[in-house]
């Protein structure tokens, strides 16, 4: 996410903070640089200008040219712009109503719209305890409303059942009458959509907000069609007057520019983004947390967060037993693996650290495989409980069998045993204390 501009950020900040001092040129010049890496991330004009507008009159100033850290003191006035023009702080949804109360996700056909509105739901039922009820109004494009009974079937979430031929504001009527008689507290509509904006689509979708009054009309938009979706943006709150963005696919955003854009643009708050396609994966919007990660800074705040929800207390608390007890196995290898998997893997995390452009080069020069968690799980899967709990046991007809149970080679198989053994070893020196240092350089290689 935004990996283009942050790398980009960070050379420019390098080279800044190298300097005992700076003149007005040096300034300039690295003012001239963000505008192009701005303008290279597909970030609008306006907000371009208006943020080097913002920042330059700060940057030149004489407490910063005269500052011992002036590069650090840039980057400072950098992120307080940029947090500016994406919000300044984070935008809750508005649930104060008497249930059961509306909302309303609006935008084009492809934006990932009946996929929000099951993250959506799922994300209200786990963070706030609301009971939700899923009601897809799209009756034109081919089984639209059967997706989303499909997402919420499989993830538990109420749906209202599909009536042939029924018009889209009848499908209201019927959704506020289940909801009240279920105990339903929030209605989440999915809208229909079309391949580009038409006054069609805009009346319908201003005939439904009178009829459903919700409490948020939230737009859908697809972060990888960057300008594309910000004036998108601007054509719905004419019509719709929008109260929230969520963005969809900026995990796989390296640039960033409708992010930046879109609050600056439509005057609406972006509430979430969509950072994958599994249910969980719809993150709360922090304008200070992406300003940090876009200027190479990390978000380790959300990294913890994350952590929170995703590991699991009494696999790492057992984990931290067997090794208190020098009894670590490939069972609890396995565990530690998952639980990795479930942040995003080794890529998932490291997103969120400082620093992390130098991070990834470190691990493109040590070619490490971000595919090797899913490897070493396959191998471990395919070994015996026996072979788990003591993998010395393993000699070579054993290999020749774990290897065609997970479909790797037998080289793979010897790299991860002897990487395991020296894991082993040096989590009991760990545990007892003996390594201050830290983890030894060799277990980096072991990980190539």
């Amino acid at each position: 996410m935004f990996e283009n501009l942050t790398n980009k950020f960070e050379e420019i900040f390098s080279s800044l903070k190298k300097e005992p001092s700076l003149n007005e040129s040096q300034v300039d010049e690295g003012l001239r640089k963000i505008r192009q890496a701005l303008l290279e991330a597909d970030v609008a004009l306006p907000v371009v200008k208006k943020l080097i507008e913002n920042i330059k009159p700060k940057a030149i100033g004489q407490e910063i040219i005269r500052s011992t850290t002036p590069g650090q003191m840039i980057v400072k006035v950098v992120f307080d712009e940029i947090v500016k023009i994406l919000g300044d702080t984070k935008s809750d949804l508005n649930l104060k109503a008497v249930p059961p109360l509306s909302l309303m996700l609006v935008g084009l056909q492809g934006s990932g719209k009946t996929t929000t509105a099951a993250k959506l739901a799922k994300y209200l039922e786990r963070n706030n305890k609301k009971k939700t009820l899923l009601v897809s109004l799209d009756v034109y494009r081919p089984a639209a409303q059967e997706q989303l009974n499909i997402l919420g079937e499989k993830n538990s979430i109420q749906t209202l059942p599909t009536v042939k031929d029924e018009l889209p504001l009848d499908i209201v009527k019927r959704a506020v009458s289940a909801a009240s008689l279920s105990g339903v507290d929030i209605i989440i509509f999915d809208t229909a959509g079309r391949t580009q904006i038409d006054i069609s689509m805009m009346n319908e979708i201003k005939e439904i907000k009178s009829v459903t009054k919700p409490t948020e009309t939230i737009l859908v938009a697809d972060s990888l069609t960057g300008q594309v979706a910000v004036n998108v943006a601007q054509e719905f709150k004419k019509t719709v007057d929008l109260t929230g963005i969520i963005l969809t696919r900026v995990d796989g955003d390296g640039r960033g520019g409708a992010a930046l854009s879109m609050k600056f643009a439509t005057g609406t708050p972006i509430k979430f983004m969509g950072t994958g396609e599994k249910i969980d994966q719809l993150d709360v919007f922090h304008p200070e947390r992406i300003a940090n990660r876009i200027l190479g800074m990390g978000d380790v705040v959300s990294l913890v967060e994350k952590a929170s929800q995703d590991l699991d207390e009494e696999k790492i608390k057992k984990t931290e037993e067997n090794l208190r007890a020098g009894s670590f196995s490939m069972e609890d290898y396995l565990s530690q693996l998952r639980q990795m998997k479930k942040m995003g893997g080794m890529e998932g995390v490291l997103s969120m650290l400082p620093g992390v452009s130098k991070i990834k080069k470190q691990m493109d020069n040590a070619n490490i495989d971000e595919n090797i968690i899913k490897v070493n799980e396959a191998i471990i899967l395919s070994m015996t409980k026996e072979e788990r709990q003591n993998p010395k046991i393993i000699n070579g007809s054993r290999k020749k069998r774990i290897s065609g149970g997970s479909g790797a080679d037998p080289a793979t198989i010897n790299k991860l045993l002897k990487q395991f053994k020296m894991m082993t070893n040096m989590m009991k020196k760990m545990s007892k204390g003996d390594h201050k240092d830290g983890i030894p350089p060799d277990i980096l290689n072991q990980l190539k």
